[in-house]
């Protein structure tokens, strides 16, 4: 009668790369948030340094009114 179908194993092998390309890209993910957190805390922004910013928003404002 019919013959049972036999497994793909191209689609396993797919499978496989897909999901360890995943994992790869996931731990860089992981790692680069880490080491921006870990920089960010080791070396803080100066508060002189987000002023200026603020300042000229806040005059751009007021010019405008």
């Amino acid at each position: 009668m019919n013959e049972p179908r036999k497994p793909n194993p191209t689609f396993r092998i797919a499978i496989f790369i897909v999901v360890v390309v995943l994992l790869v890209l996931a731990t860089l993910l992981y790692n680069a948030i880490t080491e921006k957190r870990e920089y960010e805390r080791d070396n803080p922004e100066p508060a002189a340094a987000s002023a200026p910013a603020n300042t000229t928003a806040a005059s751009a404002a007021a010019a405008s009114q």
